[in-house]
């Protein structure tokens, strides 16, 4: 890949990061009034972060577990025990 479309995937990546962080703090500081901005708001960090994480997934490829083990509307902490 040319130098050129890493920086830029970086930097898309570090804007990504930076938009999530701001919904959090927003959050966090009780700039949600209503349930339906709460939605919006959450539907954007799940946007900001599944787009970051398909960008972490082209620039490093790693084997993929099977999604029945762990699907995408499921938060997985620590490793997965076989």
């Amino acid at each position: 890949m040319l130098n050129e479309e890493l920086v830029i995937l970086n930097k898309i990546q570090k804007h990504l990061k930076e938009s999530y962080q701001s919904i959090g703090d927003n959050m966090i500081g009780g700039g949600i009034d209503n349930m339906e901005k709460y939605k919006y708001m959450m539907g954007q960090a799940h946007a900001y972060l599944r787009i970051s994480q398909e960008i972490s997934n082209l620039l490093n490829p790693k084997e993929q577990k099977n999604d029945i083990e762990r699907p995408d509307n499921v938060v997985q902490f620590g490793d997965l025990k076989d």
